[in-house]
């Protein structure tokens, strides 16, 4: 099965542009999140490098902000920089969990590879990836016990539907 970025968009800009005024769109280096301003009146995901799997990151994260964090740049977060200490490592998969395990459920309804990143390519000690990626199955797992966000489930069903995977389950998370 092939997975185009082009895909992508379309499948969300017709699932959520009516609605939430957003647009999910292909950008250079650096992935980032535009709400609308006097030039443009939507808000706008915008992707790096045309990577699908860089796009269900942008929007993952997406699906976290809530309506007031929608209404700023980037959501209003930091993000520190590849080379991060340990400590700031820390603070930075705390913050991850969440939209790494809708990126893992949204890339599950497409029939992608998941693959979770510390994001920490050039820091002076290595990331616990094992430890990471054990916190992001278990909060997928609490996840889909409580019923996806109402976006993440608009979504997903959407993703299925084009790219005819079976309805989720526990099942498909399990790590061998």
């Amino acid at each position: 099965m092939t997975h185009s970025y082009q895909d992508l968009i379309a499948i969300f800009n017709a699932t959520f542009f009516e609605h939430y005024n957003t647009k999910l769109e292909l950008g250079g280096d650096e992935p980032i999140y535009l709400p609308a301003d006097d030039q443009i009146p939507h808000h706008r995901i915008i992707f790096a490098h045309g990577f699908f799997a860089s796009a269900l990151h942008e929007i993952a994260h997406w699906c976290v902000a809530g309506p007031e964090r929608r209404l700023l740049e980037d959501f209003g977060y930091w993000y520190e920089p590849d080379g991060r200490t340990e400590q700031k490592q820390a603070e930075f998969e705390k913050v991850e969990i969440r939209p790494q395990a809708y990126e893992w459920i949204l890339s599950v309804s497409a029939g992608f590879p998941f693959n979770v990143s510390c994001d920490n390519l050039h820091g002076d000690f290595e990331p616990d990836r094992l430890g990471f990626f054990s916190r992001v199955h278990q909060e997928v797992l609490t996840i889909l016990d409580n019923g996806l966000p109402p976006r993440v489930q608009q979504l997903s069903d959407a993703l299925a539907a084009f790219y005819a995977t079976p309805a989720l389950s526990r099942d498909d998370f399990i790590v061998k």
